[in-house]
């Protein structure tokens, strides 16, 4: 079972070097995350973008252009269009957000002609690698679907957990989060973690263990969980692999908490595209962006395997 970033990258050793192509790509933080990937193996890039000021940002981090490929293309809206259909024409792996806003880079991957839609709903998942905790954690949805419904859910669940069999987690352990773990029909988030349980139980939901509600502590501290009552009786006793939040608001924040309060290292991608989908934020790190890369080859192989 992967447990760390360094035991996913350590994934790719072996594997054909996976191509992403990048939207846009006059960004520094984002050209200097491709620098990083391809001199560590990790992926190899496609720059569609304004090349003039591709190769200005370049020059100023000092990276090498000479084994890229570069298409000079300075209006945003159609970069991003060209970028987008490398990947569905199957000529890249992976896309990935440069200089342009969310709105317009959503917009080309749900392109009827040239996107990557598949007709499922598509979900965000952010993995992370935190001290303290024996295991990767997959959180989602925290950044795309405001207030999922018990079908975005079921959704959400088959997105994540198809990451999760790509990093080499072969029965991950999801977690419907709530604030009790006993069903209330006043709280809406422990109903629907009771039903997606009982769908998980009857085969309806597949290739996990599903258990909630559960609150957060009791789906990530052993010792927490071990005090709670009927702890024996659970499948999820403080080793959640998957935290489902009942909204964005609840991951949003639980993400924001871990990200500015926890010893960690983090990497995030769009699911339930037909291509690794990588929608990083302006605030993010290099190393995320470089974890991102990684996660996003690793679900590629996975992808073209399956």
């Amino acid at each position: 079972m992967t447990k760390s970033f360094d035991e996913l990258i350590a994934k790719l050793d072996g594997c054909p070097l996976k191509k992403v192509s990048v939207a846009v790509a006059q960004d520094a933080p984002v050209l200097e995350a491709i620098k990083v990937a391809k001199e560590r193996n990790i992926a190899d890039a496609i720059l569609v973008g304004d090349e003039d000021k591709i190769k200005e940002i370049a020059a100023s981090i000092q990276m090498d252009l000479s084994g890229y490929e570069i298409i000079d293309e300075k209006d945003i809206t159609e970069a991003a269009r060209k970028a987008v259909s490398l990947v569905h024409e199957g000529k890249a792996d992976m896309y990935m957000k440069g200089m342009i806003d969310t709105k317009g880079f959503l917009k080309s991957v749900l392109d009827k002609e040239v996107g990557l839609r598949t007709g499922q709903p598509l979900s965000h998942v952010c993995v992370f690698d935190v001290e303290g905790i024996d295991q990767l954690l997959f959180l989602s949805d925290v950044a795309f679907i405001p207030y999922p419904t018990l079908e975005d859910k079921v959704a959400i669940i088959n997105n994540t957990v198809e990451v999760c069999h790509a990093c080499g987690i072969p029965n991950p352990k999801v977690a419907p989060l709530a604030a009790v773990e006993v069903v209330n029909p006043k709280m809406p988030a422990t109903v629907e973690a009771a039903e997606l349980t009982k769908m998980n139980d009857e085969g309806k939901i597949t290739g996990c263990i599903v258990d909630g509600p559960l609150s957060l502590d009791l789906a990530i501290c052993p010792e927490a969980a071990q005090h709670k009552a009927g702890a024996s009786d659970r499948k999820i006793v403080g080793d959640a692999d998957i935290l489902l939040f009942p909204d964005i608001h609840a991951g949003n924040l639980v993400y924001k908490a871990m990200v500015h309060t926890a010893k960690m290292v983090n990497g995030n991608m769009l699911t339930g595209t037909k291509a690794p989908v990588l929608l990083t934020s302006r605030s993010d790190s290099v190393e995320v962006k470089v974890n991102s890369l990684a996660l996003g080859a690793v679900v590629s192989e996975f992808m073209k395997n399956k």
